[in-house]
């Protein structure tokens, strides 16, 4: 695509719609000799936004990325495709479960690049080196963002500690006043798989005494406390010790030989085949799909040729693209648990009157996403296209080599809130509209979908993508480019997010249908 292309035909020939690389005029002729394709603009379209390439009758799909993203009203070519112009609804998609595996070539052995990680005792190698402060529950909340705050304030702490990436509190909002059952089970796994998480050099779990989520059921719950030999893990217990200032107080005391521990670790070279990355998109646009989104996907496939793990959450983002996910599934089964996450979902949003349609958010709609199946088909991209080898539950620890695919929510901190627990050392986070979150103990690469949002916010991008859509880039010279950072970010050089201080964590805990 030349800088002078003023459109994109994700799939040439195949789809009826393009997308405007820019603000187009009415009138404006739009010629592409290559697909024999000559269309008058009947009205503006905005930058971001479909337009019809041909006459689409009523009842018949609109397709973009190749698939059906809805129906036609009755469209006329040259049009803007706005809302009222495509029923959200699809024609029935075949299923072919596991008829697009294609194994994976992998990078001969003195081709697989390192990075310069920690090597803890279990083998697995993190990209960080954190002394986490873990509450139970909301009602030890205060007491561990306030052991964080002093011992990370004191003035010797940088010049003491420089091998110490920071000391973290993990605050949230669960653990009593709600239902047994997964609320419960879900918080355990996921907090006692962030003490055990191999970005976390040591731990203090810290509990009020009296919630559902107190330490004896916290530990029974999540499989009890991680082993000594991993990691020194200091448990503290408020009620027991004599209130917030007794509490506290023990949790100074007990911090340095955890600092001690931390610091006494070093760096050493490791295999790209230790990086576990989340994939995530936040604030997309209607080019997250063609540009940050197929390039952090040549990222991830990069990534399972070196023979590391890749995840892809964000189950309410895979309506309308599941075929594209069941037909790579490794095994039928596989494949019926990709099925049921949808259903799960689309069963859980009737419940309450809704529709999986609803998840698109004003910020998407402005940039150009019509609805949710056009989001799904774009938001999966970030995945690339290797074999999907596991499905988990949230906060599921990764068990697999390649990609997995996790149930999680659409919800930016709560999906990075589920993958992470399951062992992600780095993520690719991409965006179109500007979201700005990181993580409390993983580092967050921003990329921006667009070369506008990415100068204006540049500051809290590492990423510009846009040059795909500009035409400077290929996209896999961005993918390339985006894997080659994060080899460095895994060895220690800090995201934009994390120079500006996010440390966001949300834990996703509710009941939850059976799937």
């Amino acid at each position: 695509m030349s800088s002078q292309t003023p459109i994109v035909i994700v799939r040439p020939g195949v789809d009826n719609v393009a997308v405007a690389v820019r603000a187009l005029d009415a009138g404006q002729r739009i010629v592409r000799e290559d697909i024999e394709l000559d269309v008058a603009l009947l009205e503006d379209v905005p930058a971001g936004h479909l337009f019809t390439l041909r006459e689409i009758p009523a009842g018949q799909s609109i397709v973009e990325y190749g698939q059906p993203i809805g129906v036609s009203r009755g469209c006329r070519a040259g049009q803007w495709l706005t809302p009222g112009r495509i029923e959200d609804r699809l024609p029935d998609v075949a299923h072919l479960p596991c008829s697009a595996v294609v194994d994976v070539e992998p990078l001969p052995a003195d081709q697989i690049p390192t990075f310069e990680g920690f090597r803890r005792p279990d083998g697995r190698v993190g990209t960080r080196n954190y002394v986490l402060v873990c509450p139970t529950s909301m009602c030890s909340s205060h007491h561990a963002v306030r052991i964080a705050e002093l011992t990370a304030s004191a003035p010797c702490f940088a010049n003491k500690y420089p091998h110490v990436d920071g000391v973290i509190a993990i605050p949230h909002d669960k653990g009593c006043g709600c239902s047994d059952g997964d609320n419960i089970r879900g918080l355990a796994r996921t907090l006692a798989n962030m003490v055990d998480h191999p970005n976390v050099a040591a731990a203090i779990v810290i509990d009020l005494g009296c919630e559902k989520t107190n330490l004896e059921v916290f530990w029974a719950i999540a499989g009890g406390p991680v082993r000594p030999e991993s990691k020194p893990i200091e448990t503290i217990s408020i009620q027991d010790v004599g209130g917030t200032e007794a509490a506290i107080r023990r949790g100074l005391e007990v911090m340095p030989k955890l600092l001690d521990h931390a610091e006494a670790l070093r760096r050493t070279a490791c295999s790209a085949a230790d990086l576990v990355l989340a994939t995530e998109c936040g604030g997309s646009d209607g080019f997250s799909g063609i540009s940050a989104n197929p390039a952090l996907g040549c990222c991830a496939d990069l990534l399972v040729r070196c023979g590391g793990s890749v995840i892809l959450s964000e189950v309410t983002e895979i309506c309308g693209a599941e075929q594209l996910l069941t037909s790579r599934c490794r095994t039928p089964e596989l494949a019926d648990r990709v099925l049921g996450f949808s259903r799960w979902f689309e069963d859980l949003a009737g419940k309450f009157g809704q529709s999986a349609n609803m998840n698109p958010s004003p910020g998407n709609k402005a940039g150009g996403l019509i609805n949710i199946f056009q989001k799904s088909l774009g938001a999966v991209a970030k995945a690339g296209t290797t074999p999907v080898e596991d499905v988990l539950d949230c906060a599921e620890k990764v068990r697999a080599k390649g990609l997995t695919l996790m149930q999680s929510p659409g919800n930016d901190p709560e999906s990075l809130g589920c993958m992470i627990p399951a062992g992600a050392t780095v993520c690719g986070f991409t965006t179109g509209r500007g979201t700005t979150l990181g993580n409390a103990i993983c580092p967050v690469i921003k990329i921006a979908s667009n070369t506008p949002m990415y100068e204006h916010m540049t500051a809290d991008m590492d990423v510009n993508a846009g040059t795909i859509v500009d035409g400077a880039e290929t996209v896999e010279q961005v993918g390339r480019r985006i894997f080659d950072l994060m080899l460095a970010v895994a060895g220690g050089k800090r995201t934009a997010s994390e120079r500006l201080g996010h440390r966001e964590f949300q834990v996703w805990a509710f009941d939850r249908i059976s799937l």
